[in-house]
């Protein structure tokens, strides 16, 4: 059984895990600490052989009294109440970084210290940009584009949130871009909307409108309603920290002459 150590965010993580190919995957996409001390704030234990190949996105959730489980056709998360302790089975690398997506989603929630959105995010001048979007949106390519600005994020944002501060932090949850500069954090300045068009423009939001469309955002799998609760609330400190637009763009560089 080999045990690793690493960190997402300001979370130390401990995985135990008796599989070489799984091992490999996390020492690639992960960075790999060697610290004692202190005590991780997060157990797991991962096994493979789980289950079918990736279906579709829709994950069973069960809680009894002192566990949740949430269980997709190609993995499987038991872990206790606060998602210190975790048991993961997977069946391939896929889904294995669905699953850690799942489980830090939901710990981050729940301790309410952030949360995790479908975005990608560059920084510009030591300040942190977030694209957000719809499938298709163009968050990628927006991140593409950004090059030689340091990514932080292609596919999943980690947020910190504190009342009148958000800050970014680099992810390991990637879909194709690798990271590009030597920021682990860096403070969140706007968020952006992402629409292509045939001009660049950028039309500002509400409040009220932000909070609607980062909702359907949050990669978060709801079980109860307190839970849901604790999202609302943080996206409310970040909606009234941070400012967010739509963003109308070229599928070319020009948009940061508006943004930057």
């Amino acid at each position: 059984m080999t045990r690793i150590h690493t960190t997402i965010g300001e979370h130390l993580i401990q995985i135990m895990c008796d599989s070489d190919k799984i091992t490999k995957w996390i020492e690639r996409n992960f960075p790999v600490v060697n610290i004692i001390k202190p005590l991780p704030d997060l157990f797991i234990k991962l096994e493979e052989g789980y289950g079918t190949a990736f279906e579709d996105y829709h994950v069973e959730i069960a809680k009894d009294a002192d566990k949740i489980s949430f269980q997709r056709a190609d993995y499987l998360i038991e872990t206790s109440l606060d998602y210190h302790d975790s048991n993961i089975a997977v069946h391939d690398e896929l889904a294995l970084k669905h699953a850690l997506m799942n489980l830090y989603s939901s710990y981050l929630v729940y301790h309410q210290w952030g949360l995790l959105i479908h975005s990608s995010c560059v920084i510009d001048k030591g300040k942190a940009y977030m694209f957000a979007g719809h499938s298709g949106a163009g968050k990628s390519t927006a991140a593409k584009l950004s090059h030689p600005r340091e990514l932080l994020s292609d596919e999943a944002t980690i947020i910190k949130i504190v009342p009148g501060q958000i800050t970014v932090f680099d992810s390991p949850f990637r879909s194709e871009l690798v990271r590009s500069g030597a920021s682990e954090k860096s403070p969140l300045t706007n968020i952006y909307v992402l629409h292509q068009a045939t001009d660049n423009h950028i039309d500002p939001l509400s409040q009220s409108n932000s909070l609607l469309v980062l909702m359907n955002k949050v990669f978060y799998w709801s079980h109860s309603l307190d839970e849901t609760r604790k999202i609302f609330r943080l996206l409310q400190h970040v909606v009234t920290s941070v400012s967010i637009s739509e963003l109308h763009f070229q599928k070319n560089e020009t948009f940061w002459e508006l943004i930057s």
